[in-house]
């Protein structure tokens, strides 16, 4: 019996590794297995019933483990992550700076350096790794704040806001903790008044209307960017402030589309004013990373396919998508997973493009996998694929998405 199963399990392998394009050896490099291992399961001498060899198979050949080995197997999404949370829990709370060990916190340049690459990985979606770090690093940065006055403290209360803004808040509010978010966003909010800076004030606003967003009160989060941009406008004095407004002015765009209360047509008058002044903003300044954002024309372009969609303007987002727009390789992962997550959800809308529709979604997912399995709108999106009638190369790719997002079909 174990000699039939390794056979029929053999063959669907191979066969998901030839429909894939894949050699041997690539696929066995991507799965962390063996090429001769992988050779003896595909040629029926070796069973394939490790529940983390079909795991990692199944992903990297974009199936299911039932359509691989016959099993259902749980899908991990950000699991890494959310365990890591409990720890994250207490850090807000306080308690991280009670279980430091004892001695100096590390030098502010090891911290910098620390901050750095929190928001680099929270940029590239690397939620599991973000959130096992961020712990620690918040009780070392209040503990460097707290042992210093003057100047420097003054520069460790702006690493400590970084930490907070945007890595813990926008970590949180992807994953799901808005009642997290809004902590770590309030705790942010406290250090900025300390340093009495107008910049920063305003990206304290930015940052809790993203919160409020995400607690499904656009109305009051629109409120909170608008108040920060009419701040910020009266202190344009650096072209890391312009970039600032930029964003405001996209997350207030972002706002308006969630406004159910307003018609469709005021609230796609805004948008587009608020675009309109983005992209002004943009051509001035070019690309810019300033405050651990990723204002500039690319990030425009981005939000052109996503508040169109968001607008059920499927077709103004399809163009803006496939058509000329800006070099998208200057973004980290995340933002550019988020351009194809929102163009395959235009394309979702539009019959006969679901194969289109299919291949955005998977990009989005090789770019960022745990930003898109945790995507809300994603999963709506898939779901509503796997009702339809669909070639059999197509249903297989939704079937497995579906399997890795963890919803049924």
């Amino acid at each position: 019996m174990d000699d039939e199963r390794a056979q029929s399990i053999g063959s669907r392998v191979r066969m998901a590794r030839l429909r894939r394009g894949l050699t041997l050896k690539e696929t066995a490099q991507a799965a962390g297995v063996s090429v001769g291992f992988l050779s003896m399961v595909e040629n029926g001498k070796r069973l394939l019933d490790s529940s983390r060899h079909i795991a990692s198979l199944a992903e990297v050949l974009q199936t299911t483990p039932v359509e691989l080995a016959g099993r259902h197997l749980p899908p991990s999404v950000s699991a890494d992550a959310h365990a890591a949370i409990p720890a994250l829990r207490l850090a807000l709370m306080g308690a991280g700076i009670w279980s430091r060990p004892p001695g100096p916190p590390p030098p502010e340049q090891v911290l910098a350096e620390r901050v750095a690459e929190a928001n680099r990985r929270y940029h590239a979606a690397g939620f599991g790794e973000l959130s096992a770090t961020l712990p620690d690093l918040l009780a070392d940065l209040h503990a460097a704040v707290d042992t210093h006055t003057g100047y420097q403290r003054r520069r460790l209360l702006r690493l400590l806001i970084a930490a907070y803004n945007p890595a813990t808040v926008m970590l949180l509010k992807y994953l799901g903790y808005t009642d997290l978010a809004f902590i770590a966003v309030t705790r942010a909010a406290d250090l900025t008044a300390e340093l009495e800076n107008p910049a920063y004030s305003a990206l304290s606003g930015f940052f809790t209307a993203h919160v409020l967003m995400a607690a499904g009160a656009p109305t009051q989060a629109l409120q909170h960017a608008t108040d920060a941009a009419d701040t910020l406008e009266r202190h344009l004095t650096t072209p890391a402030s312009q970039a600032l407004l930029g964003e405001l002015h996209l997350i207030r765009a972002t706002a308006t589309t969630l406004d159910r209360a307003r018609s469709g047509k005021s609230r796609l008058t805004d948008v587009r004013d608020h675009l309109a002044q983005a992209t002004k903003l943009a051509d001035r300044i070019g690309e810019s990373r300033a405050w651990y954002l990723n204002f500039g024309p690319a990030n425009v372009g981005i939000h052109q396919v996503s508040l169109n969609t968001d607008l059920h303007q499927y077709g103004t987002a399809i163009a803006a998508g496939t058509g000329p727009h800006a070099d998208l390789s200057v973004l980290p992962a995340g933002r550019r997973a988020a351009f194809h997550t929102d163009l395959g959800r235009s394309l979702a809308h539009t019959r006969g493009r679901e194969a289109s529709a299919v291949a955005a979604l998977l990009a989005a997912e090789r770019l960022a996998p745990q930003r898109v399995r945790g995507n809300r709108l994603v999963a709506e999106t898939v779901r509503e694929l796997a009702r339809r009638r669909l070639t059999d190369r197509i249903h297989r790719d939704v079937r497995g998405l579906a399997h890795r997002i963890g919803i049924a079909t």
